[in-house]
C-alpha cells in the first residue's frame, strides 16, 4: 500500500464506500438510472483505481477486467441476464489471459474446478432450457477462477477474490432454483460479488507495482 499514489488511494476507498452503499438502493425508492449508475460505481471506481496504478500491459488488462465487470452490473439491469453476462464473460477472458502470463509452472490442481463448478451451476436452475447457457458460462467463470489460483499472484487476495466471484454467480444461479431470493441471499451475492473484485483489483495491481518497483 505504500506505493499506493493518494488519488488511487482515495479512490479505492470511494469505490468501497459506493459498493457497500449500494446496498441501500434496495429499500429505497429512487429513479432505475441512478440505481443502476450506484450499481456500476463500486466496480467502476475499481477500473480507475487499477488505471491510475498500471504501469504495463498487465495493469490496463486488469483495468480491462474491472471496466468489463461494471459493465456487466450496468447491463444486467439495463438489458438483462444475456447481455450482461456477456460483459462478464469477457471480463473472465480477459482475466484468465492475465493470471496465464503470470502462471506458475505447476497448475494441475486448480483445474479440478472448472467440471466442478460447470456441474454444479448446470444442475441448479429449475428451468432446464437456461441449464445449457449457465453451464457454459460458468465454463469461463471457472477457467478464471483456476487460472488465478494457478497464477503467481497472491492467493489470499487474488486466489480468494476469484473464488469468491466464482461463489456469488452459483448464488445467483441457485436463485433460479432451490435457493430462495431473499434479503441475506441478495447481501451474501453482492458482498462476495464486490468484495472479490476488490481482492482481484487490488492484489493484482499491488503485485504488479511491486513487481516493477
Amino acid at each position: 500500500m505504500k506505493a499506493m499514489s493518494p488519488a488511487a488511494r482515495w479512490t479505492l476507498v470511494a469505490s468501497v464506500i459506493a459498493g457497500v452503499s449500494y446496498v441501500a438502493t434496495w429499500v429505497t425508492e429512487l429513479p432505475p438510472l441512478v440505481e443502476t449508475a450506484w450499481k456500476g460505481a463500486g466496480v467502476a471506481l475499481l477500473a480507475v483505481h487499477a488505471a491510475l496504478r498500471a504501469r504495463s500491459l498487465d495493469g490496463w488488462l486488469l483495468v480491462a477486467v474491472m471496466a468489463l465487470g461494471a459493465a456487466g452490473d450496468v447491463l444486467l439491469e439495463t438489458h438483462g441476464l444475456t447481455v450482461g453476462a456477456i460483459a462478464f464473460l469477457l471480463g473472465h477472458l480477459v482475466a484468465s489471459g492475465l493470471y496465464l502470463r503470470h502462471r506458475r509452472s505447476a497448475v494441475q490442481a486448480p483445474l479440478v474446478l472448472i467440471p466442478a463448478v460447470t456441474a454444479i451451476a448446470w444442475m441448479l436452475p429449475a428451468d432446464r432450457a437456461a441449464a445449457p447457457g449457465i453451464a457454459l458460462y460458468s465454463v469461463f467463470l471457472s477457467v478464471m477462477a483456476a487460472t488465478a489460483l494457478g497464477s503467481h499472484f497472491p492467493h489470499k487476495s487474488v486466489g480468494r477474490g476469484a473464488l469468491m466471484f466464482v461463489l456469488s454467480d452459483l448464488l445467483i444461479f441457485a436463485r433460479l432454483g432451490p435457493l430462495p431470493d431473499n434479503l441475506a441471499t441478495g447481501l451474501a451475492v453482492w458482498g462476495l460479488y464486490y468484495f472479490g473484485q476488490m481482492l482481484i483489483c487490488v492484489g493484482v495491481a499491488q503485485t504488479l507495482r511491486s513487481r516493477t518497483a
